[in-house]
């Protein structure tokens, strides 16, 4: 499976009648979204660790196959400095291990204010860690890794290293007449799209537009570019985001048919297998 395809969280109350069928539990919505999509980006370790049992409960209640792209916790990503937080992360990554097979690429999302000045302790601390453990990917926001020479240098840094470049594409909700993140407590940021892929696999996060006109021109250049990293043999993981959270799984689903649709050898949802009520189709 080179191509998984997912949203950012799998605990969203707001997918039950839709995503999830009427009446689940919150307990029941991890092996439920399992059973639909096949990867996670699981923002919930960037707000706190989850202790050995959690974990092990997370392998129990999914299937092969399925991976978890855990991102580094805020407190070793947001402090400063990286240096400092390479024993957390090399802790986090041990405790993480206990996933398995179902560990994916771990990825760090540098905030806005950590700049190309630090390149030194970027470099620190992507070289501590150990890469044939687990991979990792980055993802920068200060506005200067996006210009010359900067890109060119952390791209080489990357390169060296085998670490992955989180591709964001925040294009469709700066593309309608209006705002979509009015409502939204975590704004995603206005930066370039980077297609630039340095290690074997790499993670999108594709930031969808409520309304799914905006995205259209957009998903139609992602299926040149996974069709192309695909037949390099690149592992791609497609997250899909939006500020409505209800919308996500539905331009996921919608992603997925239009790479069918255009001959792309892409695995099938596990959702193909699961007969939905006319309640559920409603969203799709």
């Amino acid at each position: 499976m080179n191509f998984r395809l997912g949203c950012a969280v799998w605990s969203y109350k707001g997918w039950v009648g839709d995503f999830y069928p009427s009446g689940s539990r919150p307990i029941e919505f991890l092996h439920l979204y399992s059973q639909r999509l096949t990867t996670v980006e699981g923002n919930t370790t960037f707000y706190a660790v989850p202790d050995r049992d959690t974990v092990a409960r997370w392998v129990a209640e999914t299937p092969p196959g399925f991976e978890f792209c855990l991102k580094l916790p805020r407190d070793l990503t947001h402090q400063g400095r990286l240096q400092p937080s390479i024993p957390g992360a090399l802790s986090f990554l041990a405790q993480m291990r206990d996933l398995g097979d179902r560990l994916g690429p771990i990825f760090a999302q540098l905030p806005p204010r950590y700049s190309p000045t630090l390149l030194d302790d970027l470099t620190a601390f992507l070289s501590a860690w150990p890469h044939s453990e687990a991979p990792l990917a980055l993802e920068v926001r200060h506005p200067d890794w996006f210009r010359e020479p900067y890109t060119s240098q952390l791209t080489t840094v990357l390169e060296q290293l085998g670490v992955g470049r989180v591709l964001l594409d925040s294009r469709p909700i700066y593309s309608g007449p209006d705002e979509p993140q009015i409502a939204s407590e975590r704004r995603k940021p206005k930066l370039p799209l980077q297609l630039s892929v340095t290690a074997p696999f790499s993670l999108i996060r594709f930031i969808s537009h409520p309304q799914r006109e905006f995205n259209q021109t957009f998903l139609e250049e992602w299926i040149a570019f996974v069709d192309h990293w695909l037949r390099q043999g690149t592992r791609l993981y497609f997250f899909v985001h939006c500020p409505i959270e209800a919308r996500s799984p539905g331009t996921a689903r919608y992603f997925q048919q239009m790479l069918v649709q255009q001959g792309i050898s892409v695995p099938p949802l596990p959702w193909s297998n699961i007969q939905q009520s006319p309640d559920q189709l409603s969203l799709f």
